[in-house]
């Protein structure tokens, strides 16, 4: 008599106590569906197209409830790759992570070649040309700006509409060896100046060991400049 009580008690209990609300394999597939339009949205205010499709989510999957609206951003970039991932996050009283991929295909005009190009050549405008392209199929990225090729050397031969991508361009010696070099040693808003010569090539950006021709001494510096390097003090 009294487990048959106790028992009463507990279903009792339980009929009377809410269940515990989830956030569904659906409205995750919302949430990324929503991130991906407002991409998609973005892009097309650029000149782009893109067309997307989140992948599968586990119909089974329960997690718990968020009382804020998801959090979804891409974890992968989609401009390198056609299955980016994206990062849901709930950041309720109760939070939570998971990935999900997604399918997203960006058309848009992209540089080509618009002749084969030799190792070592000096790109000019006259040498790329625009073509609409499927840009996220080349993990290696896509140039879509004309400044930030032109005046850029060829690293590798390049096939006349051969999608131009950053890997094969780099930027051209600023420093050759063998070049004097004005020196600037800065400290704060004081520097001072001196003759040098460079020890190797290096382009702007780049560290160089340059000869002081007063001291002899050999010396670090970065290239700031055609012909100019800096050092601190």
């Amino acid at each position: 008599m009294r487990i048959t009580k106790f028992a009463l008690i507990l279903l009792m209990s339980g009929l009377s106590s809410p269940l515990l609300a989830e956030t569904t394999a659906e409205q995750i597939r919302k949430a990324t569906l929503e991130f991906l339009g407002g991409f998609a949205s973005e892009q097309a205010n650029e000149g782009y197209t893109v067309t997307f499709e989140p992948g599968a989510i586990d119909s089974r999957l329960a997690l718990a409830e968020c009382e804020q609206p998801l959090s979804v951003e891409f974890s992968g970039d989609p401009w390198k790759s056609t299955s980016p991932s994206m990062l849901v996050t709930c950041e309720g009283s109760r939070p939570w992570r998971m990935f999900v991929t997604a399918s997203v295909s960006i058309h848009g005009p992209a540089l080509v070649a618009a002749r084969p190009l030799t190792r070592g050549e000096r790109i000019t405008e006259g040498l790329l040309t625009r073509q609409s392209v499927e840009i996220n199929a080349s993990r290696r990225g896509a140039i879509t700006d004309a400044q930030q090729a032109i005046g850029m050397e060829v690293r590798r031969a390049v096939n006349a509409g051969s999608l131009v991508t950053p890997d094969m361009l780099s930027a051209p010696n600023a420093v050759e060896r063998g070049d004097h070099v004005i020196i600037t040693a800065k400290t704060g808003g004081f520097s001072v100046r001196s003759r040098g010569k460079a020890l190797a090539s290096a382009s702007v950006g780049e560290q160089v060991l340059v000869e002081n021709l007063r001291s002899s001494r050999r010396i670090k510096a970065s290239v700031v400049a055609p012909g100019q390097v800096e050092i601190p003090m």
